[in-house]
């Protein structure tokens, strides 16, 4: 475990980090982490906990994932790291032309075009079946209960529903949305902070995915609904592709920064950036956190490892450039040599030859599991299929219509992928869990993060309250205002054009557990910047 000092950041809220032993469960909504709490108490695993708590989230945070999204795991159980790709993929019918066709230059961000197959039922069921100890149904339990019976909104939920409802209400005029409307605005307006809200046929769904361990979803009567309404307004998903999925079984990546390995899941995923940052910034040395110096070339290797993640990335069997070629030494000191004083508008490299939720958990039998999902752009698509309460997902709106593109749409393909769990392990054992949700935020928070608990030895909470910057594009770089002002000013005269944020909601939200290798505590670290919760045995 990190040797982070106990006392709070200078920056922090006035939360210090929690601290238990049987079990910890953090994620950015209450309900959803105690959840996840009562399923270890009742004899579940950490496994089974982030399944009931990933379920829970998307009846009480539907403004961030859904049932109709994808979801990605790190699992570290009896001395082994395992990867889980939930990502789905693009329809077979849906081609380039074909969306053209339909009078689109580029991918549409809502609608049923960009529609990809939904994988986080299919990631509940694998991760139960390999690894839980409690029956999928009995796991999904507390979400059902909270679908039927309704919940009270929270605070930060509140104002993204009230955001959302006030972008849809113009945006979405066709039919094919009138059910999102009818599921998440009833009363014809975004539910008020503290007003109950509840979705019975959301509750039916979830049922059902727990009786036939996610086969409805796939293969069975909830496929045949969604596939009926796509034929009927126009869209490319059908049964088939659903009946395809199949969640993939992964080898973590990693890069070892400053004698800890840290992981992430391979593409489709980005966490390939965080990582490739990383390798550029172990060859400094950084002494103090607030130095305008240790600011700028953080931002300048993000810069740089996202704009290759950019080019590259995509299904990692039809990427041009292989994932050992983009973190090898030999490319990040190539890439490390263009950071200068000044700041830099970056550009691709040539390697070598050669709106989302995030939970994590751990139990005292030293299982721990890094988890996240995702409906996209917050709801997603837009689209709520009739009599299931399910808003699918956009990823789809990633692809790019250029044939030449690395991520150019094609059948059956994966695209481009935001959400990424991240995982940290020291000489072969675990550290723990940690995340930051939030679109193009995510590896750049990971690198925030992993840096502010390593080379600055923040506890796990202190590592999330401090001030957060990410690249936007070209020089472009937007900062919280609690980012010092006289490290704003110097950043500028070194060529950045900062930004200074209205508030902090485009800056993720993370969560961490840490676990102490010599009496098995946990330590643990919620998000300032949302609901965030822990749930602590």
């Amino acid at each position: 475990m990190p040797t982070y000092e106990s006392l709070s950041y200078p920056y922090s809220s006035q939360r210090m980090e929690t601290i238990g032993r049987r079990g910890m469960v953090a994620t950015s909504q209450p309900l959803a982490a105690q959840a996840g709490l009562d399923i270890l108490k009742k004899g579940g695993n950490a496994i089974d906990a982030a399944i009931a708590t990933a379920a829970c989230l998307t009846v009480v945070e539907p403004t961030s994932n859904g049932i109709g999204g994808d979801a990605f795991a790190i699992v570290w159980t009896k001395g082994e790291l395992y990867g889980l790709n939930a990502s789905g993929s693009a329809p077979q019918t849906i081609s380039a032309e074909a969306v053209k066709n339909l009078g689109h230059e580029q991918m549409p961000k809502f609608g049923l075009v960009p529609v990809t197959v939904p994988g986080a039922p299919g990631a509940w069921a694998a991760l139960s079946k390999r690894f839980g100890k409690l029956p999928l149904k009995e796991v999904l339990e507390p979400a059902i209960q909270y679908a039927e019976n309704g919940f009270p909104i929270s605070p930060v939920l509140g104002k993204y529903w009230k955001r959302a409802f006030e972008i849809f209400k113009d945006r979405f005029k066709g039919k094919e949305y009138e059910n999102w409307f009818k599921t998440f605005t009833p009363e014809g307006r975004a539910p008020e902070i503290g007003e109950i809200w509840k979705s019975p046929d959301h509750a039916a769904s979830l049922r059902e995915i727990g009786e036939t361990n996610a086969e409805s979803f796939y293969r069975g009567d909830i496929a045949e609904k969604i596939d009926a309404f796509s034929r009927e307004h126009g869209g490319f998903i059908r049964k088939e592709d659903l009946a395809g999925f199949e969640p993939e079984w992964v080898n973590p990546i990693g890069v070892n920064y400053r004698g800890y390995d840290v992981w992430e899941i391979p593409p489709n995923g980005q966490g390939l950036v965080a990582l490739m940052a990383l390798n550029v910034l172990k060859g400094y040395e950084f002494s103090e956190k607030d130095s305008v110096d240790t600011y700028h070339k953080q931002i300048e290797a993000m810069k740089l490892a996202f704009i290759d993640g950019k080019k590259y990335i995509t299904q990692q069997d039809k990427m041009s450039v292989t994932v050992e070629r983009l973190l090898s030494e030999e490319y990040a000191k190539q890439r490390r040599n263009l950071i200068g004083e000044k700041a830099l508008t970056p550009e691709p490299g040539t390697p070598p030859k050669g709106g989302t939720v995030y939970l994590s958990a751990a139990d005292e039998e030293g299982n721990m599991i890094s988890f996240i999902q995702s409906n996209y752009m917050g709801f997603g698509s837009g689209i709520v299929i009739p009599g299931t309460g399910i808003a699918l997902q956009n990823r789809g709106a990633d692809f790019s219509l250029d044939p030449e593109h690395e991520n150019r749409i094609e059948p059956g393909k994966k695209t481009y992928h935001t959400i990424i769990p991240g995982f940290l392990t020291k000489d072969g054992k675990p550290v723990g869990p940690f995340g930051v949700m939030g679109g193009y935020m995510q590896p750049q928070g990971h690198v925030q993060v992993i840096m502010n608990t390593i080379d600055f030895q923040l506890n796990p909470q202190a590592a999330l309250d401090a001030p957060r910057w990410q690249w936007i594009e070209g020089k472009t770089i937007e900062v919280e205002r609690s980012l010092p002002q006289h490290i704003v000013e110097a950043l500028i005269r070194k060529g950045h054009d900062i930004k200074v944020a209205a508030d902090t909601g485009g800056f993720g939200r993370g969560q961490i557990i840490w676990r102490n290798p010599d009496n098995g505590v946990l330590h643990g670290g919620t998000e300032p910047r949302t609901d965030g919760f822990i749930a602590v045995w």
